[in-house]
């Protein structure tokens, strides 16, 4: 029985000093990656300005609405808080998680954001449409709507950005959230009637090619 005290309180002081180091671990990873953070989210504001100038461009030119299968038998619900907060958490936790438990690859997870937003603008540029007749006009505080751009349909941001920290956080468990996130996303907006079903599930398909280009390019550029 002393034995196994013995033996319990060891390990109780094991946990208690690797507790200790975690602190210290984290703020040494995130000082060793300091540039590449601080590059990645200059990257990430560059993508920012870009889509709002594609943004203020395709609600500045004529767009017409058009008919889709799958919006026109899919009830109009208000889930205008889903919309706005369930995004911004979604994107606090996009965030967040890799900046207290995989510092290392934070920098990873800002670029892959940035590539994916510059991918977006671009298609937006090209893709001028606007929104379903019958779409629920939803109130959202200002700092929501500085990036909110009501023509800027294809893709939807709502569902590419969730797929996307799915696919870098794939091998973690906090992908079955950002999975679920996904869902819940894609359905909000169908449901709201704010993209139509071609954003959504286009939104699917170049955010995993997004990723894959980032993949490699970022690779090589971290190689070097």
């Amino acid at each position: 029985m002393l034995d196994k005290s013995k033996n319990l309180i060891g390990k109780k002081i094991e946990e208690v000093k690797m507790l200790e180091q975690k602190p210290k671990e984290w703020k040494t990873e995130l000082r060793e990656h300091r540039n590449l953070i601080l590059l990645s989210l200059f990257f990430l504001l560059i993508a920012t300005v870009l889509n709002s100038i594609t943004g203020n461009y395709v609600n500045g030119n004529g767009a017409v609405s058009v008919p889709d299968l799958i919006l026109d038998h899919l009830p109009t619900l208000n889930l205008s808080l889903l919309f706005v907060y369930g995004i911004t958490f979604i994107m606090l936790t996009f965030f967040i998680y890799p900046l207290f438990f995989k510092v290392k690859d934070l920098h990873m997870v800002i670029s892959q954001l940035a590539l994916l937003s510059l991918v977006r603008s671009f298609f937006v540029s090209l893709t001028h449409l606007s929104i379903p007749p019958n779409a629920i006009v939803y109130t959202a505080p200002v700092w929501f709507t500085i990036l909110d751009f009501k023509n800027a349909l294809f893709f939807s941001a709502h569902t590419a950005f969730p797929f996307l920290g799915f696919l870098l956080f794939r091998k973690e468990k906090i992908r079955f959230f950002f999975l679920a996130a996904t869902i819940v996303m894609a359905l909000t907006v169908l449901f709201m009637h704010v993209h139509y079903s071609i954003d959504v599930f286009a939104a699917l398909f170049i955010t995993y090619g997004s990723y894959k280009l980032g993949s490699w390019l970022f690779s090589r550029i971290n190689h070097y």
